[in-house]
């Protein structure tokens, strides 16, 4: 009986450290450092122009035959071209890529020894996820890898009705798929590490998490780990780690019909949102079932690609504020590790090149030692207007820091720049009252 009872202390022991296992801080501050990354969903249905994966539940079995049988027989993206993709991903200003591996579906964009449901058996037959992973890693950008534990082929194999909600759909309910999934994320992790990121895609995440923590320490997992809210940024700011994941229109995958774009602007405010409240900002794209990048999509990475080669400072290796994240139609954040606070000016219209703002801050007090500067700019010349002084001033009256700015930085032909200006203030005391 004390046998007994020592070796169920152990056991209990043993799955109370097991389920412990948390991402290591260090690795969650990295993360938080990142601020921007990249999200890609692209599979073999994107063929079709439908939703990623989704479209196999309450199918008929003769729409699942073709989608398992034929469909394979014409993915041919020869127009994928992985450094093309990175050398765009990097000049946006992300810091890390998560690409979906396996989404629902179960189809596997790598070569893979599980299942004959993959890139290696289609027309193209080269291995995408590890031509990126190799692109990525050319540009310094952290590679992260998208999971879904569900796996609809292999439960359909098991003869269970595809579903997400489904008594087997889950890894703690199906051993099978549990052992099956765990054989697929060590594949891809010795293939492909070191892997930076890892984001899976279920109800029942969580197992997955603690098996990649227990056998690669240094990957951060996003979901399955920290909280990941979807086409949605919370009302306030979160402690410690987030993402915010979402789409650049209304569907995950690549979309040919009736797909409604957000704006270069929205986005650009979304991204500053999401890093005023301590979060990333992970930004979906879909590509083409050949391989490119939609021309919609790439508009709008160039749109953030030149404004982030701008401002990237107050976006990247920063925090919240502690005091404020909004004023207005100002959002804050703050130097990770000193009292430097950048002040994000959004929704000013017709800003015309060389003219001057003001503006009026409540939740920060100048030091002696407080300088000011707009990102980007000089504050020493106004192309064609020289007798134009465009210097950044500030005024500290009683319970109000004033700001005077001018946009004198020509970024577009017309003069004009639609988007938020960024200024950087050093040396500040962040009001805590």
């Amino acid at each position: 009986m004390k046998l007994k009872l020592s070796i169920v202390l152990i056991l209990l022991t043993t799955f109370s450290v097991f389920s412990q296992l948390k991402n290591k801080p260090e690795l969650d501050e990295n993360f938080m450092d990142m601020g921007f990354g990249i999200f890609v969903h692209w599979s073999l249905d994107s063929q079709l122009g439908s939703v990623i994966s989704h479209s196999l539940v309450g199918a008929s079995e003769d729409y699942v035959n073709k989608y398992f049988e034929e469909l394979p027989k014409t993915f041919y993206p020869d127009k994928f071209d992985a450094d093309e993709w990175a050398r765009l991903f990097k000049v946006a200003g992300a810091e890390y890529v998560v690409f979906t591996a396996k989404h629902h579906n179960g189809f596997c964009m790598w070569d893979t020894k599980t299942t004959d449901f993959n890139i290696m058996n289609t027309p193209y037959g080269k291995d995408i996820v590890g031509e990126l992973v190799q692109a990525l890693r050319k540009q310094n950008l952290k590679v992260g890898i998208y999971f879904s534990p569900e796996d609809f082929s292999f439960i359909h194999k098991q003869g269970h009705l595809i579903s997400r909600k489904g008594p087997m759909t889950q890894v703690t309910a199906n051993k099978a798929l549990f052992e099956y999934d765990k054989t697929q994320v060590k594949e891809l992790i010795d293939k492909y590490g070191p892997i930076d990121v890892m984001f899976f895609d279920a109800f029942q995440a969580k197992p997955m998490a603690q098996y990649v923590h227990k056998i690669a320490p240094d990957i951060v997992v996003t979901r399955g780990e920290m909280k990941t809210p979807e086409q949605k940024i919370p009302d306030g700011a979160l402690p410690g780690p987030w993402e915010t994941c979402m789409t650049m229109g209304t569907q995950w995958q690549y979309k040919p019909t009736n797909e409604d774009y957000k704006g270069g602007s929205e986005l650009i405010e979304k991204l500053i949102e999401i890093r005023a409240k301590g979060g990333n900002f992970l930004m979906n794209i879909g590509p083409k079932p050949n391989g490119e990048i939609p021309v919609e999509q790439e508009e709008r990475l160039r749109e953030i690609a030149l404004w982030m080669y701008v401002n990237g400072e107050g976006v990247k290796n920063v925090r919240t504020v502690p005091t404020i994240v909004k004023d207005g139609k100002m959002w804050f954040t703050k130097g990770k590790d000193d009292n430097t606070a950048y002040v994000f000016i959004t929704k000013q219209e017709d800003w015309f090149k060389g003219f001057r703002r003001n503006f009026l801050l409540k939740n920060m007090r100048s030091t002696k030692n407080t300088t000011i500067s707009v990102l980007g700019q000089n504050d020493l010349v106004v192309e064609y207007w020289p007798e134009n002084t465009p210097t950044s001033r500030f005024i500290q009256h009683e319970d109000l820091l004033e700001i005077s700015i001018s946009r004198a930085q020509r970024l577009y032909n017309d003069k004009i720049w639609p988007n938020p200006v960024v200024v950087k203030l050093t040396n500040i005391e962040f009001i805590t009252k």
